[in-house]
């Protein structure tokens, strides 16, 4: 097969979990990787072991003005940018009659408002440049919806939402689109989860990797899928309960009960 050449990325959410985990994957391919997060000291650490052709930048993702300096940067660094992979989000547990206001409204803004902002910052350039991939790390969460960490999964609706109505709107221009969603994923975010009695929901299946979906997206970016879920054997299954609330309701209990027995597993396992 012959080898793909190069390509330049920007990764957001790069400093740990997916994000790093992706940045390694496409810095071993031989890709420019560009690394973004909030978490300025974890990004540079990440970019640093990954070698001469990556690099790093602070950013916060719902910043209009961070978007354009770190893409200004990008393409000052690297001379142009290929892909854009909206990966950065964050999750706030609890009942969501639990968790303040503000809180509900800092999840939609950095996980919905980000990836919004820097996919349209992002699709300025590609349209000029003729050329470009939008990539949004979504959540199997955008078919179900999640109790104890209700704002998550409805942020990730609404990007799920968003990215497809911006990729019909772009279906002319040259510009390609893909939304990938992960299951539960080993990362700090999921630890968070165990230690929340209202997070048994999450555990109803059993995690994967973030090397496992690192290996997922660059594959769908390769292949330039529209859409791609995780895990794929049961993603029918999850899609189809998910829009089928009176089904929800009556397997909820035993659902969570199944959730919150296998939380409980890993908590006493982390304790051993």
């Amino acid at each position: 097969m012959k080898k793909k050449k190069p390509q330049v990325f920007f990764i957001t959410g790069a400093a740990s979990g997916i994000g790093a985990a992706t940045a390694r994957l496409l810095a071993s391919q031989g890709h420019a990787v560009m690394l973004a997060d909030i978490n300025a000291k974890g990004v540079r650490d990440v970019a640093a072991s990954l070698g001469p052709n990556a690099d790093a930048v602070a950013l916060d993702i719902t910043s209009p003005a961070g978007w354009e300096a770190a893409l200004d940067l990008t393409y000052s660094r690297f001379g142009t940018l290929d892909v854009l992979i909206n990966n950065a989000a964050i999750v706030v547990t609890g009942n969501a009659r639990d968790v303040p206001v503000a809180h509900h409204q800092r999840t939609i803004n950095i996980n919905f408002m980000g990836p919004l902002t820097g996919s349209l910052a992002t699709l300025e350039r590609f349209r000029a440049q003729g050329h470009g991939h939008v990539v949004t790390v979504c959540s199997m969460t955008s078919f179900m919806p999640f109790p104890g960490i209700a704002s998550y999964g409805a942020s990730k609706q609404a990007l799920r939402a968003f990215h497809h109505a911006l990729a019909f709107e772009e279906r002319n221009t040259g510009v390609d689109f893909t939304i990938v969603h992960p299951t539960a994923t080993e990362t700090p975010m999921l630890e968070q989860e165990e230690g929340d009695d209202a997070c048994g929901f999450a555990f109803l299946a059993d995690p994967v990797s973030p090397e496992f979906v690192a290996e997922t997206v660059v594959t769908a970016i390769r292949r330039k899928s529209i859409e791609v879920f995780m895990p794929p054997e049961q993603a029918k299954v999850i899609r189809l309960l998910g829009t089928d609330a009176l089904r929800m309701r009556k397997l909820y209990a035993q659902m969570e009960e199944i959730g919150r027995s296998a939380q409980h597993e890993r908590r006493q396992s982390h304790k051993s």
